[in-house]
C-alpha cells in the first residue's frame, strides 16, 4: 500500500475521544453531536465554514477569520443567527469546555439548516441555521514533505462556484485529491481555467525560484489568511514575492515549493508529478519564511 500523508496530518491525541462539540447553542459529547439527514449541509453541501488555530490561549488572526466567515455567509445568503460577539463567545465556551490552551484546531461550520422536504430550493430550509464547532487537540505531525500530482480538475470561474468561498461543497477538491492518490501522490495540484498553476485541493501553493517567491494571482484560489500573511511577511522582510501567472514548466524547475494553511502553516513540497523539488525537505527560503511566520504568531498570541 502507498504511504500517503496529508497536509492536515496530526498526532493522535486520546483527549479527542472525550471532546465537547458546540451544536446550535449547546455543548454536547462527541457521540451525541448529531445533525438530521434533512440538514441542508448534509443533503446539499449548503453551508460555509472556517478553520482556526489556537496558540498560547489565543485564536490566531480571529478577526480575519470572522470577516471571511460573515462575508461568505452573506454571499450565499445564510443568516448565521448571531453577531460576531456571539460567534466568539461560542468559540470561547467550546474552548473552555474542552480545557484547551494551545495546539488546538477548530472547524466552525454554518449550514442553511433543516429542510422541510429533501429538495434543493433554499426556501425549503425553514429551521436553521445549523451552527457547529468541532474543536480538537491537534499537533501537526508530518513525517515528510508532500508529494503532489497535477490533476485535470480545475479551480473554476466565480460564476460557477467561486473558489474564494470556504463552502461545504468541496466535491471538486475531493475528486482532485482522489485523482492525485490514484496517481501515487498525497494531494493534488490544480490549475486555473487558463492552465496556470493555482492551488492544491486543500492549501495555497508557492514556489521559490532563484530566491524569489511566486504564487498565483489569487483570482482562482481560496483567499487564504496564511497565504496573505506569507505575502505580507515577504514584502516587509525584503524577500522578492510575485503574485503572477506561471506554468507547470516554471514549477518543475523550482528550487523549493511549499503549501500554506491555517493548520500546517508552511508545509514543504518535495515532489510534483514524479519530479523532485528541492532537496527533499524544507528549503532555505521556506525555512526563513517559516521562522518569520512563527515569530508573527508569537507576537499576535502573546
Amino acid at each position: 500500500m502507498t504511504n500517503y500523508v496529508t497536509t492536515h496530518q496530526a498526532a493522535e491525541d486520546i483527549r479527542n475521544e472525550n471532546i465537547q462539540i458546540y451544536l446550535n447553542g449547546a455543548l454536547v459529547p462527541k457521540e451525541r453531536a448529531l445533525v438530521s439527514v434533512y440538514d441542508s449541509g448534509f443533503m446539499l453541501g449548503d453551508g460555509v465554514w472556517e478553520g482556526l488555530r489556537l496558540y498560547n490561549g489565543t485564536w490566531a488572526f480571529l478577526d480575519e477569520h470572522l470577516d471571511r466567515l460573515f462575508e461568505a455567509a452573506k454571499a450565499v445568503d445564510i443568516d448565521i443567527g448571531m453577531d460576531r460577539f456571539g460567534v466568539v463567545q461560542a468559540l470561547l465556551d467550546t474552548q473552555a469546555a474542552n480545557d484547551m490552551h494551545t495546539d488546538a484546531h477548530a472547524r466552525l461550520m454554518v449550514t442553511r439548516g433543516m429542510k422541510r422536504r429533501p429538495f434543493q430550493h433554499p426556501a425549503l430550509s425553514q429551521s436553521g441555521p445549523t451552527v457547529t464547532i468541532i474543536m480538537e487537540h491537534s499537533q501537526p505531525s508530518l513525517p515528510r514533505g508532500i508529494r503532489l500530482a497535477t490533476v485535470p480538475h480545475l479551480r473554476g470561474l466565480p460564476m460557477t462556484q467561486d473558489p474564494k468561498l470556504n463552502s461545504h461543497s468541496k466535491l471538486n477538491c475531493v475528486l482532485a485529491c482522489i485523482a492525485a492518490e490514484k496517481a501515487g501522490a498525497d494531494e493534488a495540484l490544480m490549475l486555473d481555467t487558463h492552465g496556470f498553476v493555482n492551488t492544491t485541493n486543500a492549501c495555497n501553493f508557492f514556489i521559490v525560484r532563484k530566491g524569489a517567491v511566486w504564487t498565483s494571482t489569487g483570482d482562482y484560489c481560496m483567499n487564504g489568511i496564511t497565504r496573505q500573511k506569507v505575502i505580507d511577511l515577504c514584502r516587509v522582510n525584503d524577500i522578492p514575492i510575485y503574485e503572477r501567472n506561471y506554468s507547470l514548466v516554471d514549477t518543475y524547475g523550482a528550487d523549493e515549493a511549499f503549501l500554506t494553511g491555517t493548520f500546517g502553516a508552511q508545509t514543504p513540497v518535495i515532489e510534483l508529478d514524479g519530479r523532485p523539488i528541492g532537496g527533499g525537505g524544507m528549503g532555505l527560503v521556506t525555512t526563513k519564511i517559516h521562522g518569520l511566520y512563527k515569530d508573527l504568531i508569537g507576537r499576535v498570541t502573546a
